[in-house]
């Protein structure tokens, strides 16, 4: 996503100084594989989300510490991340 252009972020909630989005999968498996996958693209930005695995659902948490919030680096990853999610084997609900 270019710097100047927003990112269509609906299916995330802000709330508390952070972006938050849960998605569903129909097993243990998938979540795992969408974990992994969310992991390699935040060590690539150097811009980590607390990640929540259980079965079947993935709860993924954006804030910048630094900044006291959401910033842009927050969005550009949500919107990376819906991009994976996209993608993602077993989705049944975002």
């Amino acid at each position: 996503m270019p710097a100047d252009q927003p990112a269509d972020l609906t299916s995330w909630e802000e709330s508390d100084d952070a972006l938050r989005r849960t998605v569903r999968f129909d097993g243990y498996r998938d979540a795992v594989a969408f974990t992994v996958r969310v992991a390699l693209e935040a060590e690539a930005a150097n811009h980590h989300p607390d990640l929540l695995l259980g079965w079947g659902r993935v709860d993924v948490t954006l804030t910048s510490h630094d900044a006291g919030g959401v910033t842009d680096r927050d969005r550009r990853m949500a919107a990376t991340i819906d991009d994976l999610v996209a993608t993602a084997a077993g989705v049944v609900a975002t």
